[in-house]
């Protein structure tokens, strides 16, 4: 697997002005890269980009070793595993569920919410309701790995999570298909240890995803509270409207969030990233700290994991 750095984001940028790159897939993550392969499979056949990113962030809601998405995720600290996702079509349709427990698949019951129902978003035991009556299967989510884990946990009870691990490593993605059309998926475990019922900014449309198929799209990682304090993909994507790059729209939303934590005392705990794809399949990434990295797969680049820039170290 190749990394790469940052410097090849924005070369991208400036060789792509003038012609439309497509198909592009964009994710979050090491464990985006499976999750490349499976959205690639869709869009190298003209395939719908909703489709491609649902079975892409598919992969890792059913990988039990991704220990932050859907299957094996890190429960919070009462024991249970709570999921959070969201999903937006190029019309702006949308849909999303959180607090929902004992699904697999949360990406597909947002997907489902957004079809089947007038609403945008249900949560909990309505999310679960609707989601067996949709035919899900209700299952345990809780492996033995990540039960190990909590137990130990547990011993000092300390909500303290370890970033680019626990704090938290959702997958995101965004996609461009042959018709020129983006969609994005958003799916997670949200904060390991985190309070009984807390939610992130992985469901809600605005702050974990956003797209205007006018102009592109983006989709957030990391301590959720600090994307939703600033509407951070919203924002992103208003950036690239006014011209930044995806690149820069996402340095500047950083930066945003820095502003705002800077001055507390222990700042260790934060990380946030964010990944941003344009119309003409430009695509850029920028986070708080090191570590975060993104997997792109176009035509011309075979599923490259790269390393993004960052504000501080």
């Amino acid at each position: 697997m190749l990394l790469i750095g940052v410097k090849y984001q924005n070369k991208a940028a400036d060789l792509n002005k003038q012609s439309i790159i497509k198909p592009v897939v964009i994710s979050t993550w090491n464990h985006g890269v499976l999750a490349n392969d499976a959205a690639w499979k869709i869009l190298i056949n003209n395939g719908d980009a909703l489709d491609a990113v649902e079975q892409g962030v598919r992969t890792a809601e059913a990988n039990p070793d991704v220990q932050t998405v859907g299957l094996g995720g890190f429960p919070d600290r009462e024991g249970h595993v709570t999921l959070d996702a969201c999903i937006m079509d190029h019309h702006n349709n949308c849909g999303s569920v959180a607090f929902l427990q004992h699904i697999k698949h949360p990406i597909s019951v947002a997907r489902k919410v957004m079809e089947e129902t007038p609403h945008v978003m249900l949560v909990g035991e309505g999310a679960l309701k609707f989601a067996l009556e949709q035919g899900f299967q209700k299952e345990n989510l809780l492996t033995e790995k990540s039960k190990q884990a909590y137990e130990v946990w547990l011993e000092k009870s300390d909500y303290k999570p370890i970033i680019n691990i626990e704090n938290h490593d959702t997958i995101s993605m965004l996609a461009l298909d042959e018709n020129g059309n983006l969609s994005g998926a958003c799916t997670t475990s949200g904060a390991s240890w985190k309070m009984h019922g807390r939610v992130g900014d992985s469901p809600i449309i605005g702050a974990g995803l956003f797209l205007d198929n006018e102009v592109g799209a983006a989709a957030a990682t990391g301590m959720g509270e600090a994307m939703m304090k600033t509407a951070g993909s919203a924002m992103v994507v208003e950036l690239m409207r006014h011209g930044r790059s995806p690149y820069e729209a996402c340095k500047e939303v950083v930066e945003r969030i820095y502003k705002i934590y800077k001055n507390e005392p222990d700042l260790e705990w934060l990380q946030v990233g964010f990944i941003a794809l344009n119309k003409q399949g430009e695509y850029g990434s920028y986070c708080l700290r090191p570590g975060f990295n993104y997997a792109v797969q176009t035509n011309t680049i075979k599923n490259k994991l790269i390393n993004a820039d960052f504000k501080i170290q």
